[in-house]
């Protein structure tokens, strides 16, 4: 079941958010559906960590993984992406809290067939539902605003897990839309040190209205 509004874990409170996966090609990208947990202050976290940690660096076994290894689609992506990952690391993302990676196999279809792949593309992104996009590129991961971008800025690959991204549209706008040629992720300042202060601060602001 799925918790209440009267549930202050903000991991829950972004459940809803639709997403996709992908890998570049040639013309555009290539992916897999991700039914919860969509928003970049809850995917960039869990993906720059699997990526330095779990995956050591090698973005062709992540994609494997993520996109290439599932059948049909992915419900959510859980705390098994932090293996190897710092304690520290973990608790900050988690507040301690572990959840597994479920897939959408599970689904039925009204005339009994087995469920089919849950592919998502540039050509068929928009009208699909979701709300973001993540492209596993070389240098980072590319965040798309899908509603009203159809490309977005990179955030590199050494980037902190335990930054604090935004989850407002029109701070991920596509790159031809950027005021000026950085493509600066759109993130708050670090502190110094441990990033245990992560999970208030993203409670704190999964708190607020707006989502700003």
């Amino acid at each position: 079941m799925r918790p209440g509004a009267a549930d202050r874990n903000p991991r829950r409170l972004l459940l809803s958010t639709r997403s996709f996966i992908v890998r570049p090609t040639t013309g555009g990208y290539d992916g897999i559906y991700v039914q919860l947990d969509g928003q970049p202050s809850a995917k960039l976290p869990l993906l720059l960590a699997a990526f330095q940690y779990r995956f050591a660096g090698d973005v062709e076994a992540m994609a494997q993984h993520l996109v290439d290894g599932v059948d049909v689609g992915w419900d959510e992506l859980g705390t098994d992406l932090l293996a190897d990952a710092p304690p520290q690391v973990v608790t900050a993302l988690t507040g301690g809290e572990q959840w597994p990676s479920r897939t959408l196999d599970h689904l039925i279809t009204p005339d009994g067939s087995p469920p089919v792949r849950e592919a998502v593309t540039e050509r068929t992104a928009a009208d699909q539902d979701v709300q973001w996009g993540y492209v596993l590129r070389s240098e980072g991961i590319e965040v798309i605003s899908v509603p009203h971008a159809d490309a977005g800025p990179v955030i590199g690959w050494d980037t902190d897990p335990c930054t604090l991204f935004s989850d407002h549209p029109a701070h991920w706008p596509a790159p031809t839309l950027l005021a000026t040629s950085t493509r600066m992720a759109p993130r708050t300042a670090r502190a110094a040190g441990p990033c245990a202060w992560r999970w208030r601060a993203a409670w704190a602001r999964a708190s607020e209205p707006d989502g700003r």
